[in-house]
């Protein structure tokens, strides 16, 4: 391989690869996901392991 065939294959790999546009349905399920898993973790961070509720007493309002 010549030098100049070396920098043209190096270049070919450094060129950016054409963008594609957004998909409006994936970024719908991206954003989906996103505050699916948002919502689990605030769950899990309130209600973590080791917490028990403890049958509370009635209460009685004349």
């Amino acid at each position: 391989m010549t030098p100049i065939e070396a920098i043209r294959d190096a270049r070919a790999l450094l060129n950016e690869a054409p963008a594609e546009q957004p998909k409006p349905l994936r970024l719908l399920a991206a954003a989906a996901f996103a505050a699916t898993a948002a919502v689990l973790l605030a769950g899990t961070m309130v209600v973590g392991p080791g917490v028990s509720f403890d049958q509370g007493s009635t209460v009685y309002n004349p």
